[in-house]
């Protein structure tokens, strides 16, 4: 059996096509199960790999994987199977995308693919701002606001803080981690600092066995800060334009938009670096 793939960056920034975050793509996965698909994820070790699928009710279907598991939802995922599947059917410039829990609309806005999240929900963290910001290496005040748990497909705890200087300071530990996450399904943590008008930086961070890895580019905080946002009493409509990664040297560009009706989008452009086969 022979299965094709891509392999992709999603969130580049500019016209650097070796920054965002990788992603592969089976252009075909009818004939995998579940465990060769999770096996195929394993082999590529890439932060996610996605299989398409067919659908009934969207342009396609597909389901996304860690190395470890599967995923309900993922932002660089979606978007770079979208610019896949576009390509792949003729679908132009609108896809839309099923997931095992929902569809998701895709669209392309001149060099940017963007996705419209599920309506967010919010719950107040149960860590108190002294351990939080010690976890953090940081002082209480340099937390800016309250942090929330928001969930637009996958709960994380979304952490504003006071400037980029207090972001570039931050130090977590395994255990920091996983004692503020500690009232959350996951250990994942997003943390974003505003920079000027429109703009901010970001930094999202997630636990693997017993260490903490830093994300590059996080498709799903972005559409979780919109819902923080929206939680935090701030006005629709509102854009930002977002950077994350320079910590993981593997810059990346993301935008958040929340239009005036409170619905989430998340965009970014998408690179392909080549094509190939697995014999199976």
């Amino acid at each position: 059996m022979r299965l094709a793939y891509r392999i992709l960056n999603v969130f580049t920034r500019g016209g650097e096509t070796l920054s965002g975050n990788p992603l592969c793509v089976f252009e075909d996965g009818r004939s995998l199960d579940t465990a060769t698909m999770q096996a195929l994820a394993l082999q590529f070790n890439l932060s996610e790999t996605t299989f398409i699928l067919p659908s009934t009710t969207a342009t396609a279907g597909f389901r996304i994987f860690t190395p470890s598991y599967e995923m309900p939802f993922a932002g660089h995922p979606t978007l770079g199977t979208a610019a896949v599947v576009a390509e792949l059917t003729g679908a132009g410039s609108r896809v839309e995308l099923e997931l095992p829990s929902r569809v998701i609309p895709v669209t392309r806005e001149v060099d940017r693919w963007e996705l419209r999240a599920a309506s967010p929900t919010c719950r107040p963290s149960a860590c108190p701002v002294p351990k939080l910001a010690e976890a953090l290496g940081l002082e209480p005040g340099h937390l800016a606001r309250d942090a929330l748990w928001v969930n637009t497909g996958v709960e994380q705890l979304v952490v504003p803080l006071v400037d980029a200087a207090a972001l570039e300071r931050v130090r977590l530990g395994w255990e920091g981690l996983r004692q503020v996450t500690a009232d959350g399904a996951l250990a994942q943590l997003y943390l974003f600092a505003e920079t000027g008008p429109g703009r901010l930086k970001a930094r999202f961070f997630f636990d693997k066995g017993e260490s903490v890895l830093e994300d590059p580019a996080t498709g799903s905080a972005t559409a979780n800060l919109g819902g923080w946002y929206l939680g935090s009493g701030r006005a629709a409509p509102l854009e930002r334009d977002i950077e994350q990664g320079e910590a993981t040297g593997r810059p990346s560009s993301l935008r958040l938009r929340i239009d005036a009706g409170g619905g989430i989008f998340v965009a970014g452009r998408v690179a392909e670096l080549g094509r190939g086969f697995i014999d199976l």
